[in-house]
Parts: C-alpha cells; sequence; structure tokens
C-alpha cells in the first residue's frame, strides 16, 4: 500500500519527515510494508519552511486507496484559500483508506469539509485558528493525538510521530510499534489524550 505524503510550499520538516521515519522504520520489521511517495498539486521541487528541498509528483499521479498524510507548516495560513489544492484533497481524502494529519495540516482537512461530526486535533500554539477552519469539527483541546474512523489528527511538529506510532501499533500490532520506536531510539508519548503543550481551557 501507497504511503502518500502531500507537500505543499513552506511545510514544516518534522511534521513531514518524523512520521516519513516511523514508516520507513517498517522495512527491518516487517515483510510487507508501506511504499513511500511524495506529492504536491503540480509536482516539481517544494521547499520547507526550512529549506529541504523534496522532488515531488503531482497530485493528479496518486491511482489508489492509500494512506494519505497532510503535514502542516507556515504555508497551510495560504493553502487554506487554495480552492483547487482543497477540493483535490478532499477528492483524495473521500478515497483514502486513512488520512492522517499533522499540526496545522488539520486545518487543510477540516477546509475540505470532509471531518465535520468527526473528533480532531491540531497545533496548541494555532488551535484557534485552526478551529476557525470548521466549527462543526468535534475539536479536542488537550489530545496528543485523535483516531476517529478513518482520521488520524495530531497536535504540533513531534507530535507527528507519536500519532504515527499509534497507526502503525492499530495496523501492526503494539510489538511493533515499540521496535519501531526503540529502531528510532524516540521515546514514544503514548497517551494521545494529554499533550504537555495544551494551556488549561
Amino acid at each position: 500500500m501507497k504511503f502518500n505524503v502531500v507537500l505543499f510550499e513552506d511545510f514544516e520538516t518534522l511534521d513531514v519527515f518524523g512520521p516519513v521515519e516511523a514508516i520507513g522504520m517498517l522495512k527491518k520489521f516487517m515483510k510487507d510494508y508501506y511504499e513511500i511517495e511524495f506529492y504536491s498539486k503540480e509536482g516539481g521541487i517544494i521547499r520547507s519552511n526550512q529549506n529541504v528541498r523534496v522532488d515531488t509528483l503531482p497530485l493528479s499521479d496518486i491511482k489508489e486507496d492509500g494512506i494519505l498524510l497532510i503535514p502542516g507548516g507556515f504555508g497551510t495560513r495560504k493553502e487554506v484559500d487554495n480552492r483547487e489544492l482543497i477540493r483535490r484533497l478532499k477528492d483524495l481524502s473521500d478515497k483514502a483508506r486513512y488520512v492522517l494529519t499533522v499540526c496545522t495540516g488539520t486545518a487543510l482537512l477540516a477546509r475540505t469539509g470532509i471531518i465535520k461530526g468527526i473528533r480532531a486535533t491540531t497545533n496548541k500554539m494555532s488551535f484557534n485558528w485552526v478551529e476557525d477552519q470548521d466549527k462543526d469539527v468535534i475539536w479536542i483541546r488537550r489530545a496528543r493525538w485523535v483516531h476517529d474512523g478513518k482520521f488520524y489528527t495530531s497536535s504540533g511538529v513531534s507530535a507527528g510521530i507519536d500519532m504515527t506510532l499509534s497507526f502503525i501499533s492499530d495496523m501492526m500490532g503494539l510489538n511493533v510499534a515499540k521496535q519501531v520506536a526503540t529502531g528510532m531510539e524516540y521515546i514514544w508519548n503514548s497517551d494521545k489524550d494529554s499533550d504537555p503543550f495544551a494551556k488549561d481551557e
């Protein structure tokens, strides 16, 4: 199955490569693992906010019902008003088997309207702005990440790794997720309901 990563200018580097590292680590432990590919609206070189350059394929090349990863970053502030991108994200999210968002990537997903009535979370420093993208989402302010149906949404930046390990645990078992975390030398915050960066409401 494909692990399809959607990029846009000024995405947040760790939002992408934290989850990608965890998914890529599966090669060490599993015969069946996810093939990772990077996409953007038109394809070509896309730069992160930290000036990491990634060669991408156009979104139109996504053919199968794989897993969709939507990162956050400063670029989301512009892309929430990109009607064509939002339309494509809605279509891709409809067809995807699972949709994962990190940080303010949840704002893009919310803007599609596809998560109305769904529980979700996002970056705590940008929470109010993301919440404004769709008030009909059931926003969970204190969560490190939220899993509701086929949607996994996480808090800011490093929380995407915690969420992805949880996704791996759900798909392949807790032992595999622990092996991946150990392989990354990463201390997994496995309590999805507690984000130390959340402020009291």
